[in-house]
């Protein structure tokens, strides 16, 4: 089983400008940008940095670089962007007009009324990230993102100048996997900028802390897609992940389920003498398992779930994370006595 950590990074990355607390807000957010948002078609050589540090077009329009798009203008310049920062305005303007580019195939300008987002070849093609979130809120409307981090505000969810990134998961999709209990979650991420690939990692977890590191995956799967000219196929693939992983999701859930309601109604034992004998085959420490018999009595008797709760419970009274570890998983096993 894997250790994911790609949600985990995101979290101590961004800005809390860049978190959003719904899918719906997220959603929101990028749809109007997608909606705002237009490409200008200009050759690099009427591009003109003016001793303000705006933009000027070839019709004369003036417009405002972010610290991205004007990471891309330097780049298309050959020149450094910190070296650049250190001169002032009017000679960073004579080193671009003498540094950019002639060429008769037009950069594609992306900009959102006067801001400048990013600027890129012809060869560079655009997925927004609210197509991404279509097919999301189209074949896994009932995940959500996972509980709020540490730091009281990230949900999972975000979106920057740069790019997007959102962490779903279903937490009513419990199901068993090899006698332990899993649930579906998944990692969608693009840039409408060229900051990175679009992408989905899916995934079954057992925990997903606080810190937003999903602990204990299996099932995993890639993919990515650059921004090229098929990208958007990348979206069937997506799509047929996502389906994919419903499917699992639903056929498990079903089988779980009634695994659940079969423990929850057959006895391990008529007596306390018949409960231990099958505890013992278990590999449960006897030093435990009056103890949890007494926890099941109280709750309505000896069925297989009142057995694993109050042994679940008595374990975390264990000091030692490896023993914790080792008598969790045999007591997660007694579910297989339902199957």
């Amino acid at each position: 089983m894997a250790t994911l950590t790609k949600a985990h990074n995101e979290l101590f990355r961004r800005s809390p400008d860049e978190s959003y607390d719904s899918f719906d807000k997220l959603y929101e957010h990028c749809s109007k940008q997608r909606l705002q948002s237009e490409d200008l078609w200009e050759r690099p050589q009427n591009l003109t940095l003016t001793h303000d540090m705006t933009v000027c077009t070839g019709d004369g329009n003036e417009l405002h670089l972010n610290d991205w798009s004007f990471s891309q203008m330097c780049r298309m310049a050959g020149v450094s962007k910190e070296t650049v920062n250190q001169l002032s305005h009017r000679t960073a303007s004579k080193v671009f007009e003498e540094t950019l580019p002639r060429a008769e195939k037009p950069l594609q300008v992306l900009t959102t009324g006067s801001d400048v987002r990013s600027m890129h070849g012809v060869a560079y093609t655009r997925l927004w990230n609210a197509d991404l979130l279509d097919v999301v809120n189209e074949f896994a409307s009932d995940f959500a993102p996972p509980q709020t981090a540490m730091d009281g505000t990230s949900t999972g969810l975000y979106c920057g100048e740069q790019d997007l990134f959102a962490f779903m998961i279903d937490p009513t999709g419990w199901a068993e996997i090899d006698g332990q209990a899993f649930a579906p979650g998944f990692f969608v991420w693009n840039s409408e900028v060229g900051k990175r690939s679009l992408g989905i990692q899916t995934f079954w977890f057992q925990k997903v802390c606080q810190n937003h590191i999903v602990w204990d995956a299996t099932e995993v799967v890639d993919f990515s897609r650059k921004h090229t000219a098929n990208v958007r196929d990348g979206l069937d693939e997506i799509r047929c992940i996502l389906e994919r992983l419903v499917a699992s999701r639903d056929e498990r859930r079903d089988s779980f389920a009634t695994v659940m309601k079969k423990a929850m109604n057959e006895r391990l034992g008529s007596d306390d003498e018949e409960v231990t004998k099958v505890l013992s085959a278990e590999k449960i420490p006897r030093g435990l398992i009056k103890d949890a018999m007494e926890i099941a009595r109280q709750r309505g008797g000896f069925t297989i779930f009142a057995m694993v709760d109050a042994l679940t419970k008595l374990s975390q009274k264990v000091n030692y994370a490896g023993d914790r570890t080792e008598l969790d998983a045999r007591v997660g096993q007694l579910l297989a006595l339902a199957a």
